[in-house]
C-alpha cells in the first residue's frame, strides 16, 4: 500500500467538474438523474431514495431492490502555458499548445445498490451501497504541466444501513450510519522541459518527483425528515455529516529526499464535507408533479492538503481555500400512461473554488445541468429507469498556479502555469427496481 505524494503543489482529488462542485458525486441513482436531482430529499420512487434522505423509506411499500449505474463521460480541456524563472530571471516558456491538455479527465462508471424493507406502519429499514465522492485527472508523465500533478485519483465506496420511523401521518424521520472506504493517489512527475533545461539529468523525463497513494476507512451519519402537510405535497430535509478519511501508506519520490525504490510511511487527511438539502414535491394534477431542491455543501472545511510523517514535520502540499457552494434544481414528472413516466430537470451548480485557488487537478467551475429521463414498468413489480444529462461549464475558469523550489547548485526556481479550463460532461444512467 502506498501513499504517493504529489509535487508540493498538487491537490488531492478529482475531476470535479464532471459531477458536482469540488469532487462531490451527485450521481447516486439514474432515477434522480432524469430530473437533475431536483426534489430528491422529498421524492421516493424506489429504494434509491434513502441515498439522499433515509426518512423516505416510510414512503416505500414492501421490500424493494434497486440496482443501477451512471456512466460519466467528461470532456475537459485546458489551454495555457508554462514559464520558468531561475533566481528571478526568465529562462523558459512553452510554445503554443505545448502546455495544453485535451480530455484529461477519463470516463468512469458509478454503480449503486439499494434495498428497503417496510417492517410495519411505523418502521422501515434499508441499505445503500454507492459512491458520494470521486474522480480522476491524468496527463502524460512528461507533459509540460506534469510537475503540477500528472495523476490525481480518488475513489470512495460508501455502505450505509438506514432506519426510518413514522411519527404521525404527516411526519417521518430517518437516520443512517455511513461507513466509507477511500482510496487516493496524487502524483507529480518530471516534465520534458526540465530535462531539456539541464535542471535534471538525461533520462529523467516522466520520473516521479513526489507521489502519495493510500487508503482508509472513516464513519459518518445521515439524517432526514419528511413532512406532508397535504396529500400530494411533501417537504424533505436531509443532512449528511462530514467524513474525514485518513489515507495511510508510504511516500516515495526524489522530492522527499528519497532514493529510487525507497519509501517512508505517511498519511494524508482528506476531508469530505458535510452537505444538506431542502426539497419540495407538489402533485399539481393527476399526472403532473413539480419538484425542486436547494443544496448546500460545507466546502470551506477543505482548507489544505497536509501529509504527516511519523517523527517528522508535516508537509504542506497545497493551500486549497475552498468555499461553501450552493446548488439549485427544478424538475417535473409526467405520468404519460400506466407504464410510462417521463422526467426532466435543470440545475445550476455553483463552483466551490475561487479563481485565485483553482488548479488543474481540481478543475472546478459553475455548471448548468439539463436532464431528461423516463421510467418504464416492464412488469407489475419491475421498473427500468433511463436518464440522460448534459452538463455545461459556464463563465470563465482561469487557472494560475506557481511552484517555488530550490534546485541544487542553481538557486531558486519559480514554475508558473497560466491558462484556463473549459468543457462539458455527458451522463447516462440506467436502473432496475424490483418490488417483492
Amino acid at each position: 500500500m502506498k501513499i504517493r505524494v504529489v509535487a508540493a503543489v498538487v491537490a488531492t482529488v478529482l475531476a470535479a467538474q464532471a459531477q458536482g462542485a469540488g469532487f462531490q458525486l451527485a450521481e447516486y441513482s439514474a432515477t434522480g438523474l432524469g430530473r437533475a436531482f431536483a426534489g430528491e430529499a422529498a421524492i421516493a420512487d424506489n429504494a434509491s431514495a434513502q441515498g439522499r434522505n433515509p426518512a423516505l423509506l416510510m414512503q416505500l411499500e414492501g421490500q424493494q431492490l434497486s440496482l443501477g449505474a451512471i456512466y460519466v463521460d467528461p470532456n475537459i480541456d485546458s489551454q495555457g502555458d508554462v514559464s520558468v524563472s531561475l533566481n528571478g530571471t526568465p529562462v523558459y516558456a512553452t510554445g503554443p499548445g505545448e502546455a495544453d491538455a485535451d480530455d484529461f479527465a477519463p470516463s468512469a462508471l458509478v454503480p449503486n445498490f439499494y434495498y428497503s424493507n417496510r417492517l410495519s406502519d411505523q418502521w422501515a429499514i434499508g441499505v445503500a451501497l454507492n459512491s458520494s465522492y470521486g474522480l480522476a485527472t491524468e496527463v502524460p508523465a512528461g507533459h509540460a504541466t506534469a510537475i503540477f500533478g500528472s495523476t490525481t485519483e480518488v475513489t470512495t465506496i460508501e455502505f450505509a444501513p438506514s432506519v426510518a420511523y413514522k411519527a404521525s401521518d404527516a411526519l417521518s424521520f430517518g437516520v443512517a450510519l455511513r461507513a466509507l472506504y477511500g482510496d487516493g493517489k496524487v502524483e507529480a512527475t518530471v516534465p520534458a522541459w526540465a530535462e531539456g533545461l539541464g535542471v535534471l539529468p538525461q533520462g529523467s523525463t516522466g520520473s516521479i518527483l513526489k507521489s502519495v497513494e493510500g487508503d482508509g476507512v472513516a464513519f459518518g451519519y445521515r439524517l432526514g425528515a419528511t413532512w406532508e402537510p397535504a396529500a400530494g405535497h411533501r417537504i424533505g430535509v436531509a443532512y449528511h455529516s462530514e467524513i474525514e478519511v485518513e489515507l495511510e501508506g508510504d511516500a516515495i519520490g526524489a522530492g522527499f529526499g528519497l532514493a529510487p525504490g525507497a519509501s517512508k510511511p505517511g498519511s494524508l487527511k482528506l476531508p469530505l464535507p458535510a452537505y444538506a438539502e431542502f426539497a419540495t414535491f407538489h402533485q399539481l394534477t393527476e399526472r403532473f408533479a413539480m419538484h425542486g431542491s436547494i443544496n448546500w455543501t460545507d466546502w470551506s472545511a477543505f482548507e489544505a492538503l497536509i501529509v504527516e510523517f511519523p517523527g517528522e514535520p508535516s508537509n504542506l502540499l497545497k493551500e486549497e481555500n475552498f468555499k461553501d457552494n450552493w446548488r439549485f434544481a427544478l424538475g417535473g414528472t409526467y405520468q404519460a400512461s400506466d407504464i410510462w413516466t417521463l422526467r426532466a430537470g435543470m440545475a445550476y451548480d455553483k463552483t466551490a473554488v475561487g479563481d485565485a485557488d483553482r488548479t488543474l487537478t481540481i478543475p472546478d467551475s459553475d455548471r448548468l445541468w439539463f436532464s431528461v429521463g423516463s421510467a418504464w414498468q416492464l412488469q407489475k413489480d419491475l421498473t427500468l429507469d433511463l436518464a440522460l444529462t448534459y452538463i455545461e461549464a459556464t463563465g470563465d475558469a482561469p487557472v494560475n498556479e506557481t511552484i517555488a523550489m530550490p534546485i541544487s547548485g542553481m538557486g531558486n526556481a519559480e514554475i508558473s502555469y497560466s491558462g484556463g479550463i473549459e468543457g462539458n460532461v455527458v451522463l447516462v444512467g440506467a436502473q432496475l427496481s424490483y418490488v417483492f
